[in-house]
């Protein structure tokens, strides 16, 4: 069996390795990067001259928009202010909104169906009456039916 065939994962039963095969659709990771990281690509970027911006891009594997806004995270920081951050997470506000909206959701599920609950009882002591009343009526003897 020739060398290519082998690299190619191919054994000599002629069957792909399935172990060697990573899954093509893995879900991808969130990049983190450290605080002394970003100063130092920060630093890098603004010192290299207009041409080489972007090389200083590509090299780390960055976009601009990230530099920007490790940019203005670096001097918000400087000037005292809390940094804004743009999490994927929910943050702690809008939980306890959501919560409130689905309390509220609930309140008035329960509230419709306390009102449907009254209507049956209500219904069901109107029937209760009718049907004593048609049992009184039905403890007369009946009329004769002889012709």
């Amino acid at each position: 069996m020739s060398s290519s065939v082998q690299a190619a994962g191919v054994g000599s039963s002629g069957s792909a390795d399935s172990g060697l095969v990573a899954d093509p659709a893995a879900k991808p990771i969130r990049r983190s990067f450290a605080a002394e990281y970003r100063s130092r690509v920060v630093a890098e970027y603004e010192a290299a001259p207009h041409g080489e911006k972007a090389g200083v891009l590509r090299r780390e594997g960055l976009y601009q928009s990230q530099v920007r806004e490790w940019r203005a995270a670096r001097e918000a920081v400087a000037a005292g202010l809390i940094p804004r951050r743009n999490s994927h997470r929910g943050s702690a506000k809008s939980a306890g909104s959501s919560e409130a909206e689905r309390l509220r959701v609930e309140n008035a599920r329960l509230a419709r169906e306390l009102a449907k609950s009254k209507a049956v009882v209500e219904i069901m002591g109107k029937l209760q009456g009718l049907l004593e009343a048609i049992s009184e009526s039905t403890d007369t003897p009946p009329p004769s039916t002889t012709r």
